[in-house]
Order: structure tokens, then C-alpha cells, then sequence
């Protein structure tokens, strides 16, 4: 059974902190801060949380195939990369703005001026939460599932955020009701995101390859896309210099082809498994997945 089934994160610090860095950007160049964070912060993270240093050295060696030493330098610019993309977001909190160019637009607005709702499949690489404190919804509620165990603070800023940009949280429950809110909310023709690449306490797991391994999916976004009969778009935003974004837009295509419903499960995550490949290939020092994610 894969790791990341028990996975359970959250942004670390305690609210002063928090509230120290916001305050702090509302004066501060982000790039300052990174600095700061390179020199003296990730090497204390790279020497003290061994088991996540571990699992994105064996990333690298296993799945990139990079030697010994590139390994280590993609590990510790792996750790610089996420600390920049949770400073980011406090940087968002203070009021600083990023710029994103983005790639399949059209898409997108595509499926915005439809009367049908649909899903759009995230997952634990570069800065999607970003997004959505930048871009407005417009026309569509935009559904978005969260984890819940997040520092009240980070969810009060995050609600505020999400909240002016038509935004609506839908927290992960225990009793799995968060399903029947993303169910009435495609069925009310609105948008639903749902990470496509993390396991949340459920058994239920879609198999897919990845970077010449096997991976477990959650069955739930797939499922409830197949039975729904909604589009499926899958977006990645990756983050390329210190204010700008790289956003990628991708149909996860199946029209054309007669399958049975749990046959479209698999080919929706096979084809999100595609996408995900294309872009770790691109970005592979932005996977934020620190534990051993593969089967084997």
C-alpha cells in the first residue's frame, strides 16, 4: 500500500509567524526574502527533516536518473523551490501581485461559457492555490476541495482570498459529505477542482504509471467526473522567476471512444498521469509530494 494514503500536510509555523510575514512583505522585496531562506532556512530543513529529504533524493535518482550529486542539487533546489511557492502566498496576503502567461486558454473559457459544469484536476506540483487568489471567477462558482487540518490563520487569509474571487472551499470530512457538496455543485452546473494526485484516508485508489513506476490515484475525482459525464481539465501553474507563473491548460480528452464507466475512470487518470509526466520532465525540481509516492 503506498505512503501517501497516510499523508496528512499542512504549512508549518505558528500564527505569529504567519502574521510576522505578511507584515513583512507589505515593505519587503520578495526576493530579499528568498535570499534569506537559501543561506539559512533550507539548509536547516535539508540536515533536520530527513525523511523528506530522503524520499525527493530517491525521486530524482529513481525517476530522473540523475547521478549522485545532481540529485542532492535538485533535492535542496527542490526545498528552495517550495519555500519560495509558500512565500508566495503569504506575499499574496500582504498584497503583492504575480504576472502568469498562460497556455490553453481558450479551453478553459470554453468550458466557462458552457452551461455544464466540470472538473479541474490539481495536483502537488509548482503553485496552483495561487491561481486562484489571482483570477476571478466569473459566471461559474469555482469549487475548490481543501485539506482542513490547515493553521486557522492559513484558512482565514485563504477564505478571505478565495472568498473575493468567487472562490467557495469545500474542506475534506470525515464523513465524506464533502462529496455531496462537489456533487450538487456539478449538478448546478458550477466548477469543481479536486487534487487528482494525493490519497485522502480512502482505500479507494485508481493504479497508473508515472515516470516508469506505479503510482496510486484517488478514485473519487475520476469517478465522479465518469459518472457525471462532465469535462475534466487538468491545470498546472509553475512557477519560472520570482514574480511570474507558467499556467498549463489540458483537456483530459476521452470523446470519441465507447467505454464502460469504470473503464473512463482509467483513462481519465491515465490521461492526467500523461500530463503530470510532461510537466514533472519540464519541472522536475517543483513535485511537492515529500514522501515515497511510488509502489515500489
Amino acid at each position: 500500500m503506498p505512503a501517501h494514503e497516510q499523508w496528512r500536510g499542512n504549512t508549518g509555523g505558528t500564527a505569529w509567524m504567519h502574521s510576522v510575514l505578511i507584515r513583512m512583505f507589505r515593505h519587503i522585496d520578495l526576493r530579499c526574502v528568498y535570499v534569506v531562506m537559501a543561506i539559512f532556512v533550507i539548509p536547516f530543513y535539508l540536515m533536520f527533516a530527513h525523511k523528506g529529504y530522503l524520499a525527493m533524493y530517491s525521486y530524482f535518482r529513481r525517476r530522473h536518473h540523475f547521478g549522485a550529486w545532481k540529485s542532492f542539487r535538485y533535492t535542496y533546489l527542490n526545498h528552495y523551490r517550495f519555500g519560495q511557492i509558500i512565500l508566495d502566498r503569504f506575499a499574496v496576503y500582504a498584497g503583492q501581485h504575480f504576472h502568469f502567461d498562460i497556455d490553453g486558454n481558450d479551453e478553459f473559457l470554453k468550458l466557462l461559457e458552457g452551461e455544464n459544469g466540470f472538473v479541474i484536476l490539481s495536483s502537488h506540483v509548482g503553485n496552483y492555490e495561487l491561481a486562484g487568489y489571482t483570477f476571478r471567477s466569473i459566471g461559474k462558482r469555482y469549487n475548490a476541495l481543501v485539506f482542513s487540518g490547515e493553521a486557522a490563520d492559513v484558512m482565514e487569509n485563504r477564505n478571505r482570498v478565495l472568498t473575493e474571487n468567487n472562490i467557495h472551499m469545500i474542506p475534506v470530512s470525515e464523513d465524506m459529505s464533502h462529496i455531496f457538496a462537489i456533487n450538487n455543485a456539478l449538478a448546478s452546473g458550477e466548477i469543481v477542482s479536486i487534487p487528482g494526485d494525493r490519497v485522502f484516508g480512502s482505500p479507494r485508489v485508481v493504479d497508473c504509471d508515472l515516470l516508469g513506476g506505479r503510482v496510486s490515484f484517488p478514485l473519487g475525482p475520476y469517478a465522479i467526473a465518469a459518472q457525471r459525464d462532465v469535462p475534466v481539465i487538468a491545470i498546472f501553474v509553475m512557477k519560472e522567476t520570482a514574480y511570474r507563473y507558467q499556467v498549463y491548460v489540458r483537456r483530459l480528452d476521452t470523446a470519441g471512444k465507447e467505454l464502460r464507466r469504470n473503464e473512463k475512470v482509467q483513462a481519465l487518470a491515465n490521461r492526467f498521469a500523461e500530463e503530470l509526466e510532461g510537466i514533472l520532465k519540464k519541472y522536475p525540481e517543483q513535485w511537492f509530494n515529500y514522501f515515497e509516492y511510488w509502489h515500489e
